[in-house]
């Protein structure tokens, strides 16, 4: 006769056989497949932090670059634009602040906020342990996940270890995405190069059936004239913070915690009321995630 007891143990092993398996699809920064509309949802959670005292702050000096589309650059007008620019701009909008922005060469990005010249960097500065010793970052807004990307004929279904077990995958030579594959795709063939536009002619040619790389260079590619509506994603983004970074976040100066905090709020406020939604939709119609 099966008892409630019995009901009870099979219902907490199958909840320890799920954690177990999503612990370690996290641990290789494993994220389902998402849709072309798909929005990263970096913010969570029903409650909002305080909201901090704006009172006496000053106009901001914002800087970015310019040869970063979609995410900074300039208009066929020579406005300063892109995701970035805009997403900064709401951001001041409920500061309640003016906010100047200006075109910088990138090396001078961090050195010019290093000599209080700037309050803010938003040029989709990397938060790493290199950036963090110049600058404090707001939370990341975004993430920059890794692909698989696949030639359309091929007839992989799903982008495993177990499935590309003795394939060759073409891979940036000496880029974190190689030693990502190294430690998690340990039975694959790797197929190193030096340049991105080798690694995708790889794939054109045929050379190779699988690449992997960056998802944002990745998308404009495959939906620009040079991918020759070859290839797609397959598979879900990758995450993994120690191998791609800990996302994207607006710089300050190295112990503005005020300022910092000031930003977060801002960052939550314009998710909250659909605005990173609508410009993240508007600049990013086919999703990198």
């Amino acid at each position: 006769m099966v008892t409630m007891n019995d009901y009870v143990k099979a219902l907490i092993l199958c909840v320890l056989c799920f954690a177990i398996l999503a612990g370690g699809m996290v641990a290789m920064g494993w994220a389902q497949q998402q849709g072309k509309n798909y929005v990263p949802g970096v913010w969570r959670g029903d409650v909002q932090r305080p909201r901090p005292d704006f009172s006496g702050l000053p106009p901001l000096r914002v800087i970015t670059e310019a040869d970063y589309p979609p995410f900074n650059y300039y208009d066929e007008d020579g406005t300063l634009t892109g995701f970035n620019v805009e997403l900064i701009q709401a951001i001041c909008g409920v500061l309640g602040v003016t906010c100047s922005v200006e075109a910088r060469d990138w090396e001078f990005l961090l050195p010019s906020l290093a000599r209080k010249e700037v309050d803010i960097v938003a040029a989709s500065i990397t938060i790493s342990a290199q950036s963090l010793k110049m600058a404090d970052f707001t939370d990341h807004y975004y993430e920059t996940p890794a692909r698989f990307v696949v030639g359309k004929t091929s007839n992989l279904t799903e982008i495993t270890p177990e499935a590309l077990k003795g394939k060759l995958v073409g891979v940036i030579e000496g880029s974190n995405h190689q030693s990502y594959l190294q430690k998690y795709y340990s039975g694959v063939k790797l197929v190193p190069v030096k340049r991105r536009e080798e690694l995708r002619k790889m794939l054109l040619d045929g050379k190779v059936k699988v690449i992997f790389d960056d998802g944002i260079t990745s998308v404009f590619w495959l939906n620009g004239t040079a991918s020759k509506a070859c290839c797609s994603f397959l598979g879900g983004p990758l995450v993994d913070q120690k191998h791609f970074g800990q996302g994207v976040g607006f710089a300050v100066q190295k112990g503005n915690r005020r300022l910092r905090e000031m930003l977060n709020y801002a960052l939550e406020k314009v998710r909250r009321d659909g605005i990173y939604e609508e410009l993240f939709l508007r600049y990013f119609p086919l999703s990198f995630y």
